[in-house]
C-alpha cells in the first residue's frame, strides 16, 4: 500500500524568489477587479468539524469553488485577471481603472478592436478563458487534449469558442495553441510559463490569488496545514506565496499534491538538481485536471522555496475524497468536488485513515491539534465521471 504514495521533505535554507508579487496589497487590487464583474460573489469556506473528529485531527476547512462565478470551478480568477491586465496595458490604463464596466463599454470596445484569445486546457481554464472572452465582447479558441471530456467540450463551446478536442497530450496542446498565437497575432493565455512568456502566467497566478484571500479572511483561525493539488503548478504556486507572504515565519506547513501518473513537480523536488523534471506519455489519471507535465517556472520558483512537502499519490486517493467531501460526518456541509477538486482532501485523509501510512502522517506532523485547510477547486464538471465515481464505486483501492 504505501508503495502507492510517495512524499519527499523540501528544506528551505536559502529563500531566493520574492514574494512581492503575491503579497496581500497585491491580492487586494486583484480582487478589486474581479469584484467589479457583476457576477463577483465570495465563495462558501465549509467547516467539517464532525469529519475533522472522525479523522483524528482538531478541524478541517474547505474552499468551495464550485460557486465561482457559476461555472463550478476556480479557474476563471486567472484567466480572467491574464486577459483584463493584457487589456489594460494595450489601454495603456492602470489596472485600477481597468473594471469590468471600463472593459466592456463602447469606447473601449473600438479602441481595442477584435482581440482573439487561445489556450490549452483539459477543460476548466478553457471554459474561464471562453467566459471572460464573451464578457470582455472578444473572441476566444480552445484546444483540449486526448481524452477531454464532451461535457467540458460542451460548456466551452457555449460560451462562444471555437474549441476542439485533440490527439495530443496537454503539454502538445499547450504548444499547439501557442504556435498558432504566433501564427495569427492570437493572444496566449495560459498558466504555464517558459523564457519569453511570464508575464501572462504571472498575471494568472495573482488572479487565483483572489480564492486565497477570500479563504484567509474567511477562516476563524490560522491553520497549522494547507494541502493543495497541483497540474504545473501555477495554483499551488499563487496560494503559498500567499499565504508565506501574510504569515512570514509562522506560514503552516504546505503540502502539494499531484497524481502518481503526472508527478512533475514532486520529480523536481526530489531531484533538487536545480533542474525541472518534466513527465511525458499519456498521463492516465482521473485527476484530468492535474495532468500536466512540465511544471510552470515561475510557480515552481515559489514551491521551491515555501513548500514543504510534495506527495505523489494513485487515483483511488482522489476518488475517497470525492466520496468523503459528497458524504462528510453528521451535519458536516457536503461538497460536490470533482477529481482534481478533491485530490488533496483525498490524499489527505487516506495518510490519516491507513496505518499502513503512519510514517508519512508523522513526517507532516499530523495530530489531532491539526487545523487544515483544503481548496476544492472544481465541482462535478464532468458529471457522468463523477456519477461513476460516486455512485458506481469505481477507482477504488
Amino acid at each position: 500500500m504505501t508503495k502507492d504514495f510517495q512524499m519527499v521533505h523540501k528544506t528551505h535554507a536559502d529563500k531566493k524568489c520574492s514574494l512581492d508579487f503575491l503579497s496581500r496589497s497585491v491580492e487586494e487590487k486583484v480582487r478589486a477587479y474581479h469584484r467589479s464583474f457583476p457576477v463577483y460573489k465570495e465563495t462558501p469556506l465549509a467547516c467539517l468539524n464532525e469529519t475533522a473528529k472522525a479523522l483524528g485531527v482538531s478541524s478541517i476547512y474547505v474552499k468551495d469553488e464550485s460557486y465561482r462565478f457559476g461555472l463550478n470551478a476556480f479557474k476563471v480568477l486567472g484567466g480572467s485577471y491574464a486577459m483584463g491586465h493584457y487589456l489594460a496595458d494595450k489601454l495603456g490604463i492602470d489596472m485600477k481603472e481597468a473594471t469590468y464596466e471600463k472593459l466592456t463599454n463602447e469606447e473601449t470596445r473600438k479602441a481595442l478592436g477584435d482581440i482573439t484569445f487561445v489556450t490549452a486546457t483539459d477543460g476548466n481554464h478553457g471554459r474561464g478563458v471562453a467566459w471572460t472572452a464573451n464578457q470582455l465582447r472578444q473572441h476566444s479558441v480552445v484546444y483540449m487534449p486526448e481524452g477531454s471530456a464532451e461535457e467540458r467540450l460542451m460548456n466551452i463551446r457555449a460560451e462562444g469558442a471555437e474549441a476542439s478536442i485533440t490527439d495530443l497530450n496537454y503539454d502538445d496542446a499547450v504548444r499547439l495553441a501557442n504556435r498558432n498565437a504566433e501564427e495569427n497575432g492570437w493572444v496566449m493565455v495560459q498558466d504555464t510559463a517558459w523564457e519569453g512568456y511570464e508575464d501572462i502566467p504571472r498575471w494568472i497566478m495573482q488572479g487565483y490569488g483572489t480564492m486565497g484571500l477570500e479563504a484567509y479572511e474567511q477562516l476563524p483561525e490560522k491553520p497549522t496545514h494547507i494541502f493543495l493539488q497541483a497540474g504545473v503548478g501555477s495554483l499551488a504556486g499563487a496560494i503559498t506565496g500567499l499565504f508565506s507572504s501574510l504569515y512570514g515565519d509562522e506560514k503552516p506547513i504546505i503540502g502539494i499534491v499531484e497524481p502518481d501518473q503526472a508527478d512533475c513537480l514532486f520529480r523536481t523536488a526530489k531531484a533538487d538538481d536545480g533542474k525541472l523534471h518534466p513527465v511525458t506519455g499519456h498521463m492516465r489519471t482521473i485527476m484530468a485536471g492535474l495532468a500536466c507535465g512540465e511544471p510552470c517556472s515561475i510557480g515552481w520558483q515559489v514551491l521551491s522555496d515555501y513548500a514543504d512537502f510534495f506527495i505523489s499519490c494513485p487515483d483511488y486517493a482522489a476518488a475517497q475524497g470525492m466520496r468523503i467531501l459528497g458524504n462528510p460526518m453528521g451535519k458536516d456541509q457536503k461538497i460536490v468536488s470533482g477529481e482534481s477538486g478533491a485530490a488533496a482532501f483525498g490524499a489527505v485523509s487516506e495518510i490519516l485513515r491507513n496505518p499502513e501510512l503512519k510514517g508519512l502522517k508523522e513526517a507532516l506532523k499530523l495530530d489531532e491539534n491539526s487545523k487544515i485547510l483544503f481548496f476544492s477547486t472544481e465541482g462535478d464538471t464532468d458529471k457522468e465521471n463523477y456519477r461513476r465515481i460516486v455512485w458506481d464505486g469505481l477507482y477504488a483501492k
